[in-house]
């Protein structure tokens, strides 16, 4: 699968990577009754073919190995939409870094409940910025008490942080395709063509 048209099953489908068959069943039939073209109210063919196509992979046991094994290589590749200028430049861009980073970590929290957790690590190879271009930006964050770290010093969202995204969201276009891309199940390798102008130039490949 090409990675600009990679499909995250586990956010499409809003569990956890380690969520047990039986869970995985259960959300399968709730979203697929919702999203069943028959369903007057909230039909949606496209959303339930890619709910089939979801369940045929992660209900198959030997299907769902391989395509974990994929997921997390895809999962260590860069997210275009931070290439863009809007988060280099002065600033506006350490307001955006800071956005980006609420916007991930929103999306763990929502997706993965039991490890809602990101290292700077990892932090560092989704958005290609250097930890020590993120410090401040951690710093600032935490001082706001937007996030926390946990146990294990990732960083984890907190309520006040979700209440930030949720509240900025209807009047932010970088946020808004961030957590669009992450609640389509989208996993990004490109930049949306409307942004598309807007590249910064010292993004790694």
């Amino acid at each position: 699968m090409e990675a600009s048209h990679f499909i995250d099953y586990y956010e499409l489908l809003q569990i956890s990577p380690n969520a047990e068959q039986e869970t995985i069943t259960r959300v399968y039939r709730i979203l697929a009754a919702r999203f069943h073209p028959d369903n007057p109210h909230t039909g949606d063919a496209e959303k339930f073919q890619l709910l089939n196509n979801a369940y045929q992979v992660l209900g198959d046991p030997k299907r769902r190995a391989e395509y974990d094994a994929e997921l997390a290589i895809m999962r260590m590749q860069p997210i275009g939409v931070f290439g863009l200028k809007e988060f280099a430049v002065g600033i506006d861009g350490e307001a955006n870094r800071r956005m980006g980073i609420l916007c991930l970590l929103y999306n763990r929290r929502r997706t993965d409940p039991d490890k809602p957790g990101v290292s700077v690590l990892e932090l560092e190879q989704t958005m290609t910025f250097p930890r020590e271009h993120l410090l401040f930006t951690l710093w600032y964050l935490k001082e706001k008490d937007l996030v926390r770290q946990d146990g294990s010093s990732d960083f984890v969202i907190t309520a006040a942080g979700v209440d930030w995204v949720e509240e900025h969201l209807p009047k932010n276009r970088l946020l808004y395709h961030l957590l669009k891309a992450a609640e389509s199940g989208q996993t990004w390798s490109e930049v949306p063509p409307d942004l598309e102008g807007n590249r910064r130039e010292d993004r790694t490949a």
